[in-house]
């Protein structure tokens, strides 16, 4: 697999919610193998929180990564965290880079944007079910701040969360 190209992040719009359902089929996909996720009726997973990024675009944040021209995966991220009573933190809801385009640093050098787009205090939530994003997070986090970030262990709706908190470098 050949090294990535400029890695973007172009923010979604309202036009984008058929790539962005689609890509969330894969990810959810994905998740499956960790969590208890079963398909509809229809044979979709579904996203029904999707439409919020259009009905609250000043709250909630949705960008298609790519890898040069490619399509690589999406970031979705929202002001508040399930994890924070501070209504100011910026969450990183959902966070999905396909499969070819994986380990090559495009997921890591997608996260640094999405910090430095959205200047602010972060969290990012991980599942302990979800071994690939455990292995993912504190690798990129690290990178990022070079050090300066903190994690703690919270309740999760099926298992415990592992919470990291960081800055954004363009937040000074």
């Amino acid at each position: 697999m050949s090294l990535p190209e400029t890695i973007t992040l172009q923010r979604a719009t309202e036009s984008d919610s058929s790539l962005l359902a689609n890509l969330l089929e894969l990810y959810i996909h994905d998740l499956s193998e960790a969590f208890a996720i079963e398909v509809g009726a229809n044979g979709r997973f579904g996203y029904d929180r999707l439409a919020d990024y259009w009905a609250q675009p000043e709250r909630r944040f949705a960008y298609v990564i790519r890898n040069g021209p490619a399509i690589a995966g999406f970031a979705l991220a929202c002001i508040g965290s399930p994890a924070s009573d501070d209504p100011t933190v910026l969450d990183v809801a959902e966070f999905f880079v396909l499969r070819r385009h994986r380990r090559l640093g495009v997921g890591q050098q997608a996260a640094h944007l999405l910090w430095d787009v959205l200047p602010g205090n972060w969290m990012v939530r991980v599942s302990t079910g979800n071994p690939r994003g455990l292995a993912f997070w504190p690798a990129a986090i690290q990178t990022y701040t070079q050090g300066d970030w903190s994690e703690k262990t919270t309740p999760g709706n099926l298992r415990p969360w592992r919470v990291f908190s960081l800055r954004s470098r363009t937040n000074a």
